[in-house]
């Protein structure tokens, strides 16, 4: 027997609000769940797949789930139905991708195995001089 995949037809609302407006929503629903260690990182000009990254930490299984739903209802508070949700039923790591925004919303030791925010973020900073490459003073 074949299964068929489970289509959710999605519509943006027009006009869609600006990336900026959705992380508006974004870190009120995180800050209203009172979400951990959030972390949002701008990867235009990285990806096509999206404008902002959010990585954000969750205290348990049922507080990253509840923190994932609470950013799905804020989204839809400007018009913005998620594209997908995913991990919900183990609920370690949670991802809502809202287009634009990426919310990833992760247990603390799932959060620094995997280290969205370092793989991300490689290049971003000047590398460091070391002792020898300075100047004199």
């Amino acid at each position: 027997m074949t299964t068929q995949a489970h289509v959710i037809k999605t519509r943006m609302p027009d006009p869609a609000p600006s990336p900026e407006a959705l992380l508006e929503q974004v870190h009120a629903a995180l800050e209203e769940m009172k979400a951990k260690d959030a972390v949002e990182i701008d990867v235009r000009g990285k990806t096509s797949i999206a404008d902002y990254l959010v990585v954000v930490s969750g205290t348990s299984t049922r507080h990253v789930k509840s923190v994932a739903d609470e950013v799905v209802k804020f989204s839809k508070k400007c018009g913005v139905m998620p594209l997908g949700v995913e991990g919900e039923r183990e609920a370690e790591w949670v991802l809502v991708d809202l287009g634009d925004v990426i919310v990833h919303v992760m247990l603390p030791r799932v959060r620094e195995f995997y280290a969205l925010e370092r793989l991300w973020t490689v290049g971003d900073q000047p590398p460091e001089q070391s002792p020898e490459d300075s100047p004199e003073s």
